[in-house]
C-alpha cells in the first residue's frame, strides 16, 4: 500500500484544512492529478498527487485540519490492481463479482491539465434517485446538477455566484473557471450600489492577517537562520527596451510583452552558469535545484503576498513565459493555484519597480538559497564611450545564503545576468 501525505506548501505551514476531496475510493489517479483542496494561511491550494495509482481510502474526513506529513489518501498496490484483473487458474470456479461502489454524485474527476491554464474535465452526473413521497415538479436548471470543473465550483463558492445562472464554455458547456472571472468581472464593473464591502482583513477568500503572520514567521526565520549577504549593481536597459519596443508595435496591447518577462527570463538563463545560486539548504547541506523554478513574487490586492514557481523557465520561449505570469498573476489573484507551484521554487524573483522602488533588497524565502530583486526602470545618466548620457537603467540586488556562495560569485552572477540583458535577441 502506498499513500499521499499532507504536503508541505512552504517554511512557515505547519498545517492545513482538508477543505474538499476532488477523489474517491476506486478512482485511478495519475501523478500530477488534483485529487484535494487544502486551505492554508495562503489560500485554497489545489493539491496534486505524488504518485499514481488506485484510490484506496481516504484517511481524513472534509473539514479536518491535518499536520503536515499526516497521511491523507492511502493508494492500492498496482500489483494488487493486477492479481484482481487476472484471469482465474484453469479450473478453478470465477469469482463472483462484487457489485462496484455507486460513484459519489458530487464528485467531479480533473486529470491532469495542460498549462497555461488548468481547468478540470467534467464528467456526466450521476441522477440522484427521487425521494419517495415527494410531489414532483417540473425541473429546473437550478435544481438540476450543473457541469462544473472543481476549480469553478470554488470560485462561484467564493464569489457568492450561482452556478446554474452561467453559461459554460468548457466540453460538454461545462462551466469553467474563465466563465466564473468572466462573470465576475462583468457583476464588479456593473452599478450595483447594494453591494456589500469585503470583509475587512480579507480579500478573495484569503485571511490577509493570517497570512501576514505567516510571512512574518518567515521571514523572522530566515534572518534567524540564513547568513544573508547582499550585492547589486545597475544595467543599462537600452538595448533591451529598443528590442522590446519593436517586438511590440506590431502587437495588439493583450499580446505585448513586458520588460518583465526578459528579467524573469535573463535570470533563469544566469542561474543555468551559476547554479549554485538555484537550490536549497537543507539538513546542513546544499542540494542544487532539479529545474530553474521561479518563484514570482506576486502581491495580493488588499496586501499579502506569494511567490509560486514557473516552472523550467529556462526552456520556456518569450512568449510562453509571458503567457504564464500573465496566468500565475490571474490565478494569484482569482484562486486556483496547485501545491506543486509552492513546494519546489529553486529560487524567488521580485520586484517593486511598479511601486517606484529603485532598488529592492530581498529577505531569502527558506529553505532557498537566493533572491534576485528587479527595482523601477528610471531614465539614468550613464557613461558610454566616455560621453555622459541618458539611457533606461535598472538596478538588479542579489540577497544570497553565506553558506552556499560569497559575494565573488555573487558579483560574476550579476555580471552574466547583465550582460544577457544586454543581448535581449538571445534570450
Amino acid at each position: 500500500m502506498g499513500e499521499i501525505r499532507m504536503p508541505s506548501l512552504g517554511a512557515d505551514m505547519e498545517s492545513g484544512r482538508l477543505a474538499e476531496w476532488l477523489v474517491a475510493p476506486g478512482d485511478r489517479i495519475a501523478r500530477g492529478d488534483v485529487i484535494a483542496v487544502v486551505e492554508t494561511q495562503k489560500g485554497a491550494i489545489e493539491i496534486e498527487a505524488f504518485e499514481g495509482g488506485t484510490v484506496g481510502r481516504l484517511e481524513v474526513a472534509e473539514g479536518q485540519t491535518v499536520p503536515v506529513g499526516a497521511p491523507i489518501l492511502s493508494l492500492e498496490e498496482p500489483a494488487a490492481a493486477a492479481a484482481a484483473a487476472a484471469p482465474p487458474p484453469s479450473g478453478a470456479p470465477a469469482p463472483t463479482p462484487e457489485p462496484a461502489p455507486a460513484p459519489a454524485p458530487e464528485r467531479v474527476s480533473q486529470p491532469t491539465a495542460a498549462p497555461p491554464a488548468p481547468e478540470g474535465v467534467p464528467q456526466p452526473a450521476v441522477p440522484s434517485p427521487a425521494p419517495a413521497a415527494v410531489e414532483a415538479a417540473p425541473p429546473s436548471r437550478a435544481a438540476e446538477r450543473v457541469r462544473a470543473s472543481p476549480a469553478a465550483r470554488r470560485l462561484a463558492q467564493r464569489f457568492g455566484m450561482d452556478l446554474a445562472a452561467l453559461t459554460g464554455s468548457g466540453p460538454e458547456d461545462a462551466v469553467v473557471s474563465a466563465d466564473v472571472r468572466r462573470a465576475r468581472e462583468a457583476e464588479r464593473q456593473a452599478p450595483t450600489p447594494e453591494r456589500r464591502a469585503p470583509e475587512a482583513g480579507r480579500a478573495r477568500g484569503l485571511d490577509l492577517a493570517e497570512m501576514r503572520k505567516a510571512i512574518a514567521a518567515a521571514m523572522a526565520r530566515s534572518k534567524r537562520e540564513i547568513p544573508h549577504f547582499y550585492v547589486a549593481t545597475q544595467v543599462d536597459l537600452k538595448a533591451a527596451a529598443d528590442w522590446l519596443a519593436e517586438t511590440n508595435a506590431a502587437r495588439p496591447p493583450d499580446e505585448r510583452m513586458l520588460m518583465g518577462a526578459l528579467f524573469l527570463k535573463a535570470t533563469a538563463k544566469a542561474l543555468l552558469e551559476h547554479s549554485v545560486f538555484n537550490g536549497t539548504f537543507e539538513d546542513g547541506s546544499a542540494r542544487p535545484g532539479d529545474g530553474v523554478h521561479i518563484g514570482t513574487a506576486v502581491a495580493i490586492r488588499g496586501g499579502g503576498l506569494i511567490a509560486p514557481a514557473i516552472h523550467d523557465c529556462d526552456r520556456l520561449s518569450l512568449d510562453a513565459l509571458m503567457a504564464r505570469m500573465r496566468d500565475l498573476v490571474a490565478r494569484v489573484r482569482g484562486g486556483g493555484l496547485r501545491s506543486s507551484e509552492l513546494t519546489d521554487p529553486t529560487v524567488t524573483v521580485s520586484s517593486l519597480g511598479d511601486r517606484g522602488v529603485e532598488t529592492l533588497f530581498g529577505i531569502i524565502y527558506p529553505p532557498q538559497v537566493a533572491l534576485i530583486g528587479f527595482g523601477r526602470v528610471t531614465e539614468t545618466v550613464l557613461a558610454v564611450e566616455g560621453a555622459p548620457v541618458v539611457r533606461p537603467a535598472v538596478s538588479i540586488s542579489l540577497a544570497a545564503d553565506h553558506r552556499v556562495a560569497d559575494g565573488h560569485r555573487g558579483g560574476l552572477f550579476l555580471r552574466t545576468l547583465a550582460s544577457l540583458l544586454q543581448e535581449p535577441q538571445s534570450l
